[in-house]
């Protein structure tokens, strides 16, 4: 009889959430939900299209790199946290973890979501990294959260989220509600990431929950 190996110790890894932001107006909601994912301590895979790029340039005064690892780099000081908890991929990176079904993230949020890509996803295609993550989100059954920011709907925009929502995508647009009197554009932008952070059972202090004392 041989001696058998003693267990190894289990170590808790972080949960992944993949975040991507497109070229829709409200770069500031996916900043926003990026800071709190990261303060709640869940290692993210960030991806970022060239229209966000652009859009972010356009509604803030951020200067963000736009190389992955500088933009780590910038984002992990930004935000005051650990390298390990942040992975930057290239709008064509094909090898990275979130092309394929064998990465463990459990869940993906597309903030903001241009009803162009909403149109592509809908239609099974893959022609970016952001477009082939939702895809494999979808065919593996995992959570994914979509936030449009566009107004008004066309029919068309309606059909593509109906179609969506049918495969079990959560469809969130970006609109927020006043019965909390915000009194500065942050209130709106929280009212937002705390619904998304509540699709992603997440724990926060964003915003009172309706019906609670404002003591």
């Amino acid at each position: 009889m041989t001696k058998a190996d003693p267990e190894m110790p289990k170590t808790k890894q972080a949960e992944t959430i993949i975040l991507a932001m497109t070229g829709a107006s409200g770069s500031m909601y996916g900043l926003r939900l990026l800071e709190c994912l990261l303060k709640a301590d869940i290692r993210v895979y960030f991806l970022l299209s060239k229209a966000a790029q652009l859009v972010l340039a356009t509604e803030t005064e951020l200067d963000m790199p736009s190389r992955p690892a500088e933009m780590a780099n910038w984002l992990c000081e930004r935000f005051n946290t650990s390298p390990d908890k942040l992975t930057v991929f290239s709008r064509e990176d094909w090898m990275s973890p979130v092309a394929s079904g064998s990465h463990q993230a459990r869940a993906m949020v597309i903030c903001p979501c241009t009803t162009g890509s909403l149109a592509a996803i809908a239609q099974g295609n893959s022609d970016n990294l952001i477009e082939r993550a939702a895809d494999v989100m979808i065919k593996e059954g995992r959570q994914l959260i979509m936030v449009p920011r566009e107004t008004p709907l066309s029919a068309i925009h309606l059909e593509n989220m109906l179609k969506l929502a049918r495969l079990g995508v959560t469809m969130l647009p970006a609109n927020p509600g006043f019965y909390h009197r915000p009194e500065h554009i942050e209130d709106l932008i929280d009212f937002i990431v705390a619904r998304i952070l509540d699709q992603l059972h997440i724990e926060h202090e964003l915003v009172p929950r309706w019906g609670n004392s404002s003591d």
